[in-house]
């Protein structure tokens, strides 16, 4: 690939950067390529609104995104180098070089073998302590062969300035989909007030990550292709979902990643009727990106879906899927299939004070009791003092359902 310059290391004559790579000629026509047939397989097909947004974005965005406090992963260092290491990639490694080493020991004792697939499986799912514990309880070393440092989260954006006094704090986005949701009421008005309406945009997005390794599959800068449906979140059912519904896809559960990993052959419909999948609009994208990936030419058998564990779910998700793809580095995501809700949107229009709902006209009209949460301010302060203000925070985010719940305890 590199000799045939489809790819290269990005300023390779001083040494180059990890993880940024530049595109040759024959890279550029299979990158166009492979766009344009994205924009016909969903943008037309679907009759989405594509815009294009900005990619460096003001610290507000992505504070009340929780991308500011949340977009981590775990790191480590070596002890005696500095060098820093991607602490649950470092710990499915040591235990792939354990399984490789110790097969014969292992065919012996089924148990253990259980225990560290098991492991395997759960490393990127696990908690900073429970890495930190899994770390020393298997000994893992850095590459080098030195001890390590307690794993501590790191924020993979990149951070900026914005204009010259430096006052105003950015970042180069970590997702594309943010600029679709500060522009929800521009795309619904554009829509003619409309629901359900899918919006999409392709473009450059950037993770500092902490080790960039396996050529193309991590890397610093890249464009995503990214769609936000939205619909009525009492009413996730998709139009097209019949057209879909008998496409048997491989899907693996949560329950599933046992460390064997082994996947069920589903029809989507019958994994939504069963409540695998959670919702038809859910479905129907996993479906589509299904015959997406097969139009490409990946055959049915190197292409799974893997269900988020809870534990590793993003802040925004009610239920999330990877479509994978097995290559030579193993299983791959290469596509997210998240049901965000309304997180951002409920979260972007409190902090922006602008409305970014969509209303629906019922006729007849409809009288519905909704509870709202006013803490007492008065009686928080005094009784609480310094913690009075998390304790107002907490209750004025509350979701609609634990307020009800709490007022009628």
């Amino acid at each position: 690939m590199v000799r045939r310059f489809f790819y290269v290391p990005a300023f390779e004559i001083y040494g180059g950067v990890g993880g940024l790579y530049d595109y040759g000629p024959p890279g550029c026509a299979v990158f166009s390529n492979l766009l344009a047939y994205w924009r016909q397989h969903f943008v037309l097909t679907e009759d989405m609104l594509e815009i294009s947004s900005v990619s460096m974005t003001p610290e507000i965005v992505l504070k009340t995104s929780g991308h500011v406090d949340k977009f981590t992963d775990f790191m480590v260092r070596d002890e005696k180098t500095g060098d820093c290491l991607r602490a649950d990639k470092l710990l499915e490694d040591h235990i792939d070089a354990v399984l490789e080493r110790e097969k014969d020991a292992l065919a012996k004792d089924p148990k253990k073998r259980e225990e560290l697939l098991e492991v395997r499986t759960k490393a990127g799912a696990y908690s900073q302590k429970e890495l930190g514990a899994a770390l020393k309880k298997y000994d893992c070393k850095s590459p080098t062969g030195n001890g390590l440092t307690e794993p501590f989260p790191f924020n993979l954006m990149f951070k900026s300035e914005i204009g010259p006094t430096g006052k105003l704090i950015g970042y180069l986005r970590p997702e594309t989909a943010q600029g679709i949701f500060v522009n929800f009421s521009r795309l619904l008005e554009y829509n003619a007030g409309r629901m359900p309406f899918a919006a999409a945009q392709v473009g450059p997005a950037f993770r500092n990550e902490i080790a960039p390794r396996s050529g193309l599959l991590r890397v610093r800068e890249f464009t995503l292709a990214e769609i936000e449906h939205s619909c009525n979140p009492s009413d996730k059912k998709h139009p097209k979902f019949k057209e879909v519904a008998d496409l048997k896809l491989s899907l693996l559960s949560r329950e599933l990643q046992t460390g064997e990993d082994k996947p069920m052959s589903i029809s989507i419909g019958e994994a939504v009727a069963k409540g695998i999948v959670n919702n038809e609009t859910l479905g129907y994208f996993m479906a589509r990106t299904h015959l997406f990936l097969q139009a490409l030419g990946l055959k049915d058998d190197k292409v799974r879906f893997r269900q988020h564990k809870a534990t590793e779910m993003a802040h925004y998700a009610k239920d999330c899927w990877d479509a994978e793809i097995n290559n030579t580095y193993g299983w791959i995501e290469c596509v997210g299939i998240a049901d965000r809700a309304a997180y951002d949107l409920e979260q972007h229009s409190k902090a922006s004070g602008r409305d970014l709902s969509a209303q629906e006209v019922y006729n007849p009209p409809r009288e519905i009791e909704i509870v709202s949460v006013k803490p007492n301010s008065g009686k928080i302060g005094p009784k609480f003092k310094g913690d009075a203000k998390q304790i107002n925070a907490y209750f004025c985010d509350l979701e609609r359902d634990k307020a009800a719940a709490l007022a009628f305890a």
